[in-house]
């Protein structure tokens, strides 16, 4: 059995248990949901675990990554570097020339000094790379989620000064444009509200088009695509999405049915979340003036990294088993020296020293997007499961790398 009482008494709390049956599942039920053909890319920062990289690499994804750390977990999975789309506002000319040097050649640029150092690197390595031009929309539909266009950003050119540089892109040495890449907002409301975004998206790339007199190869249509985080609730299915957004590319794009362009969307949350719990232990119970704290030996260090971006407060946490009538509200304090670890507050949560708890769709941002190096504790343990079985534990381990006697 690999239930939560039997996983945690054999690798102990804190644990996060990813199950790869619900990655798979979540993957279909993408693919399932957007036109025949459509790439995606999964967006490694969500959760870069080798097992879930090599699951959605098994199901057709391809890789979107930001970093060299993230690149290597993609290319450890399976992805080749042609299967791996390298973006970020901040890309230097050492990350450039590992990319390359490994076999990416498509990436996503956010500005003219981006592009130019993508083609500098490129063209010093007697490479060409494919590069899409990130866009930050002037103007979007929806009015709630987390909009990622339509303000001041590092992330994209402002649209409405594309037209004016487009003989300046074309002619960058070491590139060649071949699309777009658009991500107007995350985690949308609703499938009207993600509907709704996708048809001003194509739009807005069908115009963009015209304008720079490219014909496009790729355009990237972002994501937006909602799950759960840390909360009990399903995993949406969208089922008028295809017919949806097919309709708009046939508007916009008559070949696209043909690859001419091939469209792609890309998803983290979506993907992986509703595959993880983490496993968490009550440390302690604590009253002090009126209050009740649970101290538990899962923190901001283990699941809190989004914190400050108010991304998990308050996470709904349960108890495993039964615990009795007792309702007192009570804050879900970590194990840190800092007043600041806090994963929730008046919680209405039954429960005594020694009890686990769990937290649900706990399968995205959790360790690697937490503070895992802060007051040195042990990073959790990561389980991944497929039905009963255990195929893997690992844990995050970090080292300190000395140079002595280096002149400077």
């Amino acid at each position: 059995m690999t239930g939560p009482t039997e996983l945690a008494e054999r690798f102990g709390t804190p644990s996060f248990v990813y199950d790869l049956d619900r990655v798979a599942k979540a993957r279909d039920d993408l693919f399932a949901a957007l036109p025949e053909g459509t790439e995606v890319f999964y967006a490694a920062k969500a959760n870069p675990h080798p097992e879930l990289l090599r699951e959605l690499r098994s199901g057709g994804c391809r890789a979107e990554v930001s970093s060299v750390g993230e690149l290597d977990a993609a290319l450890q999975a399976g992805f080749a570097g042609e299967e791996i789309l390298y973006t970020g506002p901040g890309k230097t000319t050492e990350e450039l020339t590992e990319a390359l040097t490994r076999g990416v050649r498509l990436f996503s640029t956010e500005s003219y000094g981006d592009l130019r150092r993508v083609g500098e690197t490129a063209h010093g390595l007697g490479i060409t790379a494919d590069c899409l031009i990130r866009v930050n929309n002037a103007t979007g539909t929806a009015a709630t989620s987390i909009r990622m266009t339509g303000v001041p950003s590092q992330f994209g050119f402002d649209s409405e000064t594309l037209p004016g540089l487009a003989a300046d892109l074309r002619e960058v040495p070491g590139t060649t444009i071949v699309g777009l890449h658009l991500f107007p907002l995350s985690n949308a409301k609703d499938e009207a509200s993600l509907i709704a975004e996708f048809r001003h998206t194509v739009a807005t790339a069908a115009a963009l088009q015209e304008a720079l007199g490219v014909t496009f190869r790729l355009v990237d249509i972002g994501g937006g695509f909602a799950a759960p985080y840390a909360v009990q609730g399903e995993r949406p299915v969208y089922g008028e999405l295809r017919a949806a957004l097919s309709e708009a590319l046939d508007e916009h794009f008559p070949g696209w049915r043909g690859g001419t362009p091939r469209i792609a969307c890309e998803s983290g949350r979506y993907l992986v979340a509703d595959s993880g719990t983490l496993l968490t232990t009550v440390v302690n119970v604590k009253d002090s003036r009126g209050q009740r704290y649970l101290v538990l030996d899962a923190g901001i260090n283990t699941f809190g990294g989004m914190s400050g971006l108010g991304r998990i407060m308050p996470v709904n946490v349960e108890p495993h088993e039964s615990l009795g009538p007792d309702g007192t509200p009570v804050s879900l304090a970590g194990p840190l020296c800092t007043p600041g670890d806090l994963l929730g507050r008046n919680v209405s949560l039954p429960s005594e020293a020694g009890d686990l708890l769990t937290v649900p769709n706990a399968g995205s941002y959790g360790p690697t997007a937490s503070l895992l190096m802060f007051l040195g504790r042990p990073a959790p343990a990561e389980v991944v499961v497929r039905g009963d079985t255990v195929v893997s534990v690992s844990r995050i381990e970090h080292t300190r790398t000395y140079e002595h006697g280096q002149a400077l």
